[in-house]
């Protein structure tokens, strides 16, 4: 069977769309009419469900949310235990999704299952959906016949990438919002405060104090110009943007970043925990060394640190053990090279991995606390000193004022 999307009138005449199965269009349209709907286009989802999930326009390109595909795989591999034919359990997962694009995309999987194909060759049509991670855990489980637990496996990592990316922008919202507080307060008396208290002092024959005239010069500035300066900040960022979808000139932006030095541990611990807990599950699920070392290095967002994944891998393909070839890397933590080595020594590199990753992202969190508390005073501090500026131009002149009059 084939999943359809259809539009149809119902009774009120107005206009409803979805999706629905059927051995042909005509037999979709006859399924329609039995719901007291009138058929106004009917059309094989599979053409506009590729379309949708393989853009490869990076802002026009569809993925699911790591909630949405987290819950997708839960549903999946406890059906996939309770011992239900794959195509049914695909089936009952696409009825309990309110999306109806994530529900055509499922129906197409299914179809592609119902054919005879593997799973992960199913979800190979939508490499926008399911990322090669995703899809290589889904073959090993296949090929093990230890689909479930595979599964189960990997709705546990969803979750956890998730939570850690919570974690991190909730981390961040805080000092985002001061700062932006901080810029509009700054702006609004500048623009609109300053100007009406300092008026007054503008026409008077006597010198005025070098901090209230920097402050009335400041002022007309921003109210002259403040609007352009905005628009000009703001097509830099756009073009700055646009810049970086070149891989050369992003990739000399992330070795920039890497050599600041905060910036550099807040990234290396990101990413190398990515790198740890991605290759830990690769290897769990019984992918290959090599190509578990691929798919975690793409993983990672700075296409530096990629680089020196790749070249570890080549390592490894040359005989290298793994913690030699990660420790000829300049990037990779010590302690991570440590437990590495630990774990082949062991035999349980997975689990030593996981535990490096486990660390990585705890020191991470503690970093991040202590730059954010650090950081909530010194804006306090920052603000109360720009304050203080402003209310001493606007009094140093009327402290003076006897002086000015005479």
């Amino acid at each position: 069977m084939t999943a359809f999307r259809y539009k149809a009138l119902n009774s009120d005449g107005k206009l409803v769309n979805g999706v629905l199965e059927g051995d042909s269009e005509r037999a979709v349209r006859v399924q329609l009419r039995g719901r007291q709907l009138r058929p106004v286009e009917v059309s094989t989802a599979a053409a506009r469900a590729s379309e949708r999930w393989q853009l490869n326009l990076p802002i026009l390109r569809r993925r699911l949310g790591a909630a949405e595909i987290a819950l997708i795989t839960r549903q999946l591999a406890t059906l996939v235990a309770s011992a239900l034919p794959l195509d049914e359990c695909l089936q009952a997962v696409a009825e309990q999704t309110r999306k109806s694009s994530t529900k055509a995309l499922l129906l197409q999987v299914r179809s592609k299952v119902a054919e005879g194909y593997t799973l992960a060759s199913s979800m190979s049509q939508f490499p926008g959906a399911f990322g090669d991670m995703y899809r290589a855990m889904v073959h090993a489980g296949e090929q093990a016949g230890q689909l479930a637990p595979v599964l189960e496996q990997l709705a546990d990592y969803t979750e956890n990438r998730q939570h850690t990316a919570q974690k991190l922008q909730m981390a961040m919202i805080y000092p985002l919002v001061l700062v932006a507080v901080a810029i509009a307060v700054v702006a609004a008396l500048m623009v609109f405060v300053v100007p009406e208290l300092v008026g007054i002092f503008a026409h008077t024959q006597k010198d005025l104090p070098a901090l209230t005239v920097a402050l009335i010069g400041t002022s007309d500035f921003l109210r002259d110009y403040g609007l352009g300066l905005l628009l000009i900040l703001v097509a830099a960022v756009v073009a700055f943007r646009y810049l970086l979808r070149d891989p050369g000139r992003r990739r000399r932006w992330h070795g920039l970043l890497l050599r600041i030095p905060l910036i550099r541990g807040l990234l290396v611990s990101i990413d190398t925990a990515r790198f740890s807990s991605t290759l830990s599950i690769l290897m769990a699920s019984g992918v290959p060394l090599l190509d578990a070392l691929r798919i975690a290095g793409a993983v990672m967002s700075n296409l530096v640190l990629q680089d020196s994944s790749r070249a570890v891998a080549v390592r490894v393909q040359e005989g290298s053990s793994l913690n030699r070839a990660l420790a000829q890397e300049p990037f990779f933590p010590p302690m991570m090279v440590h437990m590495v080595g630990s774990g082949e020594a062991s035999g349980d590199l997975e689990t030593m991995l996981a535990r490096s990753a486990n660390n990585q992202e705890r020191e991470l969190e503690m970093t991040l606390g202590t730059v954010m508390g650090l950081f909530e005073p010194l804006m306090v501090v920052f603000m109360g000193g720009l304050v203080l500026a402003i209310v001493l131009a606007i009094l140093l002149p009327i402290f003076d004022l006897n002086t000015m009059v005479r």
